[in-house]
């Protein structure tokens, strides 16, 4: 089979090449891949990949054999999967518990975008607890993943408040079911009852800053890419700040993803953005030229049919 593997100094570091086939384990089932849409976790890891490496987390594609272990989808059901390698490949291995059948109209690329930035967005809501009628924040809601929460959590009922700096995205956000958005958190003046942040830096420190007695914030992303300080004295509790935390998060810990994934895969009504279908044979030269988008996910549609590259 062709796929992408880790390739420094080559274009993308990546290279197009023949590949074995996987040999699933017993609780693993056998995917023909059909798309996926690299994820920012994705590029990041490209470059402390050893050479040689799949990468590509998640995506959608028809499962050729089952696991068999009996458990999962059958052979021939459309699926969304998700792994912590493998992905940008013709075919890949993936366990069961983070593959699930999928609904037979929806579009492979839709599936695609689902795997990694809604399944984190509920889990990371879950963790709140009951958001019903309480104040949930989402830093970096114009994000993958923070469109995801923002629409869940309203969902969910919980009160929505979303931060984007970009001030044009934000009637957008509103119809996604956000009750205020703010371009900074130093326009929030209320207490909220939990946050979900994808950025980091001084934001998970403003969110974190933000919470009632017994909230918690979610830090999910570190799109910053700066360091966390807290002032002198950010933990000395009173009775106005007592029990707040912050919880890590890392999806590929998480436990029995397939139902998760089914459920999100069969909301017809989840706005996932708008999709730039790309052919996979494409992939290097897009990371190469800065991962562009218009807006929205690319996805790229992976052709069975294709030779090895000369």
């Amino acid at each position: 089979m062709l796929g992408w593997s880790t390739a420094p100094g080559a274009s993308g570091g990546l290279s197009l090449r023949e590949l074995p086939e996987p040999a699933p384990l017993p609780h693993e089932a056998l995917v023909r891949v059909e798309a996926f849409a690299p994820n920012p976790g994705d590029l990041e890891g490209l470059a402390a990949s050893p050479a040689g490496a799949v990468p590509g987390w998640d995506g959608s594609g028809v499962v050729l054999a089952p696991a068999a272990d009996g458990h999962g989808p059958e052979a021939g059901e459309r699926v969304l999967f998700l792994g912590l390698a493998g992905g940008w490949a013709q075919r890949r291995a993936v366990p069961h518990t983070m593959t699930a059948t999928a609904p037979a109209d929806a579009p492979w690329e839709r599936l695609a975008v689902l795997p990694v930035p809604a399944t984190s967005a509920l889990r990371a809501l879950r963790r709140l607890g009951s958001v019903l009628g309480r104040r949930v924040l989402v830093v970096g809601a114009t994000s993958a993943v923070g469109s995801m929460a923002v629409q869940l959590a309203a969902r969910s009922g919980a009160r929505v408040i979303a931060i984007a700096r970009d001030h044009a995205q934000h009637e957008a956000l509103r119809q996604l079911g956000a009750s205020e958005v703010h371009t900074t958190l130093a326009t929030v003046t209320s207490r909220v009852h939990g946050a979900i942040d994808m950025i980091g830096g001084e934001h998970l420190v403003d969110a974190y800053a933000l919470l009632q007695p017994g909230g918690t914030v979610i830090a999910l992303g570190h799109a910053a890419g700066a360091d966390e300080i807290f002032r002198y004295g950010a933990f000395v509790a009173d009775p106005t700040t007592a029990d707040r935390s912050i919880t890590s998060f890392f999806l590929g810990s998480e436990p029995d993803l397939d139902s998760e994934m089914g459920y999100l895969a069969a909301l017809p009504d989840l706005e996932v953005g708008e999709i730039e279908v790309r052919p996979w044979t494409e992939l290097a030269t897009w990371i190469d030229a800065g991962a562009p988008r218009r807006s929205g996910r690319v996805v790229f549609r992976v052709d069975q049919s294709a030779s090895p590259p000369l």
